[in-house]
């Protein structure tokens, strides 16, 4: 990061307003990167943080009276064409690469364009593709199919196809959503190395901790309004939860002793091989079990084993005292189970469908109406009620669930579960994608339905998620069970430590 201390400004917004239908996503926002700076953007989900990228992108014209100036240069407004000119790249979640292509192709794309790849793909480009990941301090492999590439790689070509085009400002949007622990961290000495380099970098995180971490400066919004701009040296994630949401959180452990409760789910030797072998757990009438560990130690698979996606090779399960073998997820249905996935956009809901389509699609059958059809009445009532239940915030039920916030997504996917009337609920990852109010909303709904006798097995990679919120948390590495802890007698740096080590 930059030493200067007081670097040039690479982008300084002034009194940005932007107006949709008469709804203010932003109000007189002001917003300043310095050149070589990692500065956060902060604020929960509809708060305004993607409608100011977009009008820095020449994405969205903002209101009248606003002051554009980048890298000196004073615009009142400015397109798509000339942000890019200027040097001005956005890194979305979806990244935006083609799986078919390259690495190479993938990095040199935008200055390929109008030739064929495969025939005029010469030594100049892959001397130039080859600077660029230099540059990033990283090694990738210039002719591997990008399809072939874990997530993390996959982001390290996004950078670099920005790099390609000489970017001087990089937009960052939840860059590690889907990583591990250990490819963050490199994927964060990256953007370090950005910044070292004199590329201003605004970095987008839902994870609190790295969002401190990485950045020097941190710009918080909260309901299109500018919050402040805060250093992060000294910042706690406590703190900055409180200014994103103007709320006091509470992180305090909610553990209660479920022992003397009848088992619902009971676990003897659950193996699947190459996934995770030898499981044995048992989850109890209103428990909330924590299972976390690193990812690719076998949890999401274990899940799907118990919801009925995978075949197990070995061991046994009984649901309320009854052994039970589901050959598909309507057996696990029929039987009382349900599962949330941590893949919401493309497991949990059918994004173009409206809310309440997706809210009953798992019970259809019990909305039928005397000729066999689903009643317009029924469905209303119950779609009312979950909406109601779980305090989802929507304009109407009609609305297709893609234009919903994440956090209120994941409540349409806990509806859809919850109105099947299980004994036991999987959530794996139930935050992924979930801004920090949302995600207390989430647990306050989680910790109500084990007060009202529900079995809850709920998967995280953050520690902290599961000591808060579960009653007791298992450990799993390498597809097997190696450690159970009370939240009640461990702390979180503790439980990090083992998982970490």
């Amino acid at each position: 990061m930059t030493t200067d201390p007081d670097p040039a400004p690479a982008l300084r917004l002034r009194n940005v307003s932007k107006t949709f239908g008469g709804v203010k996503a932003l109000q007189s926002v002001d917003f300043e990167v310095r050149a070589g700076e990692v500065h956060c953007l902060a604020g929960e989900n509809g708060c305004g943080k993607s409608t100011l990228i977009k009008i820095v992108t020449g994405v969205y014209t903002p209101d009248p009276g606003a002051e554009l100036e980048l890298f000196g240069e004073r615009n009142n407004t400015i397109s798509p064409n000339r942000a890019r000119a200027l040097g001005i790249a956005v890194i979305w979640q979806d990244l935006a690469l083609f799986p078919h292509m390259t690495v190479a192709e993938n990095i040199a794309f935008d200055e390929m364009v109008g030739v064929v790849p495969r025939l005029s793909f010469g030594r100049r480009y892959r001397e130039r593709v080859k600077t660029v990941l230099d540059r990033l301090k990283v090694s990738l492999k210039l002719d591997t199919r990008l399809g072939d590439l874990p997530i993390a790689q996959r982001q390290i070509v996004a950078i670099a196809r920005a790099l390609m085009g000489q970017a001087r400002l990089v937009f960052m949007d939840e860059p590690t959503a889907s990583l591990t622990q250990s490819e963050t961290d490199a994927l964060l000495e990256v953007v370090r190395t950005l910044a070292a380099q004199g590329i201003a970098v605004v970095f987008v995180s839902h994870r609190l901790a790295e969002v401190i971490d990485v950045s020097e400066r941190v710009t918080v919004l909260r309901d299109g309004q500018l919050v402040g701009v805060f250093a992060t040296e000294g910042m706690t994630q406590f703190r900055l939860g409180e200014l994103m949401t103007g709320a006091q959180l509470e992180n305090i452990v909610r553990a209660k002793d479920r022992s003397e409760a009848e088992p619902v789910l009971e676990v003897e030797g659950l193996t699947r091989h190459d996934e995770f072998e030898n499981v044995n757990l048992t989850i109890r009438r209103g428990e909330v079990m924590g299972l976390t560990g690193l990812i690719g130690a076998g949890r999401s698979e274990l899940a799907h084993a118990l919801i009925g996606m995978r075949a197990s090779d070995a061991g046994k399960v009984w649901l309320e005292g009854a052994p039970v073998r589901f050959n598909s997820i309507r057996d696990a249905i029929a039987r009382g189970v349900a599962y949330v996935s941590e893949d919401r956009l493309s497991l949990g809901l059918i994004q173009p469908q409206s809310i309440a389509d997706n809210t009953v699609i798992s019970i259809l059958n019990r909305i039928l109406g005397s000729l066999g059809l689903i009643s317009p009445v029924m469905q209303s009532n119950l779609v009312r009620h979950w909406i109601d239940e779980l305090a989802i915030k929507i304009g109407a039920p009609g609305d297709a669930v893609s234009t919903l916030s994440g956090g209120n997504q994941q409540r349409v996917v806990l509806a859809k579960w919850l109105a099947t009337e299980p004994r036991l609920l999987i959530l794996d990852s139930p935050t992924v994608g979930v801004d920090v109010g949302a995600r207390a909303g989430i647990f306050r709904i989680v910790r109500q339905l084990a007060d009202e006798g529900l079995a809850i097995l709920l998967i995280s990679d953050e520690v902290s998620e599961v000591l808060f919120n579960a009653d007791r948390v298992l450990h799993m590495a390498d597809g097997r069970i190696v450690g159970e802890y009370d939240p009640r007698a461990t702390e979180v740096s503790e439980l990090e430590a083992q998982i970490y080590a």
